[in-house]
């Protein structure tokens, strides 16, 4: 018979291959061989979790729940410390005497008060123009303006209505 004879081909080298170098947590866990004796103490941990994890959820929202009571209880023990603060307030005399004269407008016999109307601090920049920090002189002779106002209102025969206010521009 003859032989047939086969192609040769060429043969295949072996080249040495560089593996990455393993991570160490992967190497510990490739060795890592589990026990009996470890899977029951594991299922045990996992089994006391399971067991007192609502209690311990509880016990957490029992706490929060009494932080926020405590809270309040600060809260209100400070507004009744105000309210009897002003209650020692209102049992002194001369307190309840500044209140009627500034509330109340109350005076004693023979005091001259003077209300002020129109005290408020909306009419200072009227006119548009910036408020400075500097000290603004004025160009008016208030000696002669108070004489002249003075002569004015001794010598005048009109009544007071048709006299003109310092207010008006007058």
């Amino acid at each position: 018979m003859a032989q047939v004879q086969r192609p040769t081909r060429e043969r295949t080298r072996k080249v040495p291959v560089a593996m990455p170098e393993e991570p160490r947590a992967a190497a510990w866990l490739r060795n890592f061989r589990l026990s009996g004796f470890a899977l029951s103490m594991l299922l045990l941990v996992v089994a006391a979790l399971v067991v007192l994890a609502p209690g311990l959820k509880t016990f957490v929202e029992q706490r929060q729940q009494i932080a926020a009571l405590e809270e309040s209880v600060a809260l209100a023990q400070a507004e009744v410390d105000d309210l009897e603060a002003e209650i020692d307030r209102w049992s002194d005399p001369a307190y309840i005497e500044a209140q009627a004269r500034d509330r109340l407008y109350y005076v004693y016999p023979g005091d001259i008060t003077f209300l002020v109307i129109g005290d408020d601090d909306t009419g200072l920049n009227e006119g548009g123009l910036p408020i400075s920090d500097e000290i603004q002189t004025t160009q008016v002779d208030w000696v002669r303006a108070l004489l002249s106002t003075v002569y004015q209102a001794g010598l005048t025969d009109a009544t007071p209505e048709q006299l003109e206010s310092p207010q008006q521009g007058g």
